[in-house]
């Protein structure tokens, strides 16, 4: 199914894709503490808000029809 070739080219993409991603976190690392600070928090915020809605819609609906 797969070829040496095909394996070889593989195995070199991922392992170039890796070190690739790694450097470029690294200097994007700045740049995230500096624009998403407190970002965690706020999607946490945000998806309860959004979990107590669903929940509250889901009783309403179900108390009511």
């Amino acid at each position: 199914m797969f070829t040496k070739g095909r394996i070889i080219f593989a195995i070199i993409f991922i392992i170039a894709f890796v070190i690739f991603m790694i450097i470029s976190y690294k200097k994007d690392s700045k740049n995230h503490q500096a624009y998403y600070k407190d970002a965690a928090k706020k999607v946490a915020i945000y998806g309860t808000i959004a979990i107590i809605i669903f929940v509250a819609l889901r009783l309403v609906t179900a108390y009511l029809l």
